[in-house]
């Protein structure tokens, strides 16, 4: 994997406990700066993800999948109808 080299600019607090935690994890502070960059990405892409999730189901239904949505409910009561 190829690796860049960058300059960045953070809180001298941050860099402190940064530093900390790359000799606790025994771990370059490039690395650690790495894994962090890894996690908010991830992290944003699922919530962004979520967010298209909850607006493609919050919009309201057309007519025939109204229909296909009833026809499902009934069908999913025929197959537990008794069994509950």
């Amino acid at each position: 994997m190829t690796s860049i080299k960058t300059a960045i600019s953070i809180r001298k607090d941050l860099f402190d406990q940064a530093e900390s935690l790359a000799h606790e994890m025994n771990v370059s502070r490039s690395h650690l700066f790495g894994l962090a960059l890894e996690e908010y990405i991830s992290r944003y892409q699922n919530q962004r993800l979520l967010r298209e999730i909850n607006a493609a189901y919050g919009e309201e239904q057309d007519a025939s999948e109204a229909a296909y949505s009833r026809k499902m409910r009934g069908k999913q009561r025929q197959i537990v109808e008794g069994e509950w």
